[in-house]
Order: C-alpha cells, then sequence, then structure tokens
C-alpha cells in the first residue's frame, strides 16, 4: 500500500477508535458514577461527571493517536491531523450543546482533541522509535 492511502486509513481508523474507546469508557462512567445515568438522559451533568467525560475525551484521543501510528509508524503529525478532523466534527456538535455545559468544559474538550493528538502523537513516536 502506498503512503497515501494508509494516511487515509490511519485518520479513519483513529477517528472509530475515538469512538470505541469513548463508548467503552462511558460504561466505566456509568458503572462509576452513582447518577450518571440520570444526568446522562437529561444532559445536566454534575460537576465530577464533566471532568469523567473529560478524562473520557483525552483517553479517546489517546488510543485515536495510539491506533494512527500504529498504522503509519513514527508520523507525529499523523496523530494530530486525527484530532484536527475530529475537532471538525465535533465543533457543530458542541454548538449544538452550547447552553448544556459551561465554556471551560466546551474549550478544554475541542482544545485537547488536536492540543492531544499532537502530544500523544509525539510521545508514541518517540516510543516506536526506542522500540
Amino acid at each position: 500500500m502506498t503512503r497515501a492511502p494508509k494516511i487515509v486509513l490511519a485518520i479513519v481508523l483513529a477517528f472509530v477508535a475515538w469512538f470505541v474507546a469513548a463508548t467503552l469508557g462511558n460504561f466505566v462512567l456509568r458503572a462509576a458514577l452513582s447518577n450518571y445515568r440520570a444526568e446522562e438522559a437529561a444532559m445536566s451533568f454534575s460537576l465530577a461527571a464533566q471532568i469523567g467525560r473529560l478524562a473520557l475525551g483525552v483517553l479517546s484521543t489517546f488510543a485515536s493517536s495510539l491506533v494512527a501510528l500504529l498504522v503509519v509508524r513514527r508520523t507525529p503529525m499523523l496523530a494530530f491531523a486525527a484530532g484536527c478532523v475530529l475537532l471538525v466534527f465535533f465543533i457543530p456538535v458542541h454548538i449544538s450543546l452550547w447552553a448544556k455545559f459551561p465554556l471551560w468544559y466546551h474549550l478544554f474538550f475541542l482544545a485537547s482533541l488536536p492540543i492531544g493528538g499532537l502530544v500523544f502523537g509525539r510521545l508514541i513516536a518517540a516510543s516506536q522509535h526506542a522500540a
């Protein structure tokens, strides 16, 4: 496979990996936080739930970055690109949810996608280089 199709495949798989990790992590949040299911249904989250969701987003971004760099090794900017694709996807979602979350929540979540991709991409690529 030439490099360009591998890059597209890596970004698509990274996108899917983000959602798989987020879905699995959401099951953990439901089990760990007693009122989470009710808060989720009402889309009115406590501070603990908001922090849990943001942590889950960061972990999902790590999973996304890892998958991208497993497909195309030693290319940290690929994880950043995947984060940017996720950012473009989530901007309209967060606009529609703007009144349901505080500004800091939206800013942290949206910024964590490309920045997390960049940071995790560099860390993962460095560990691949060391191996």
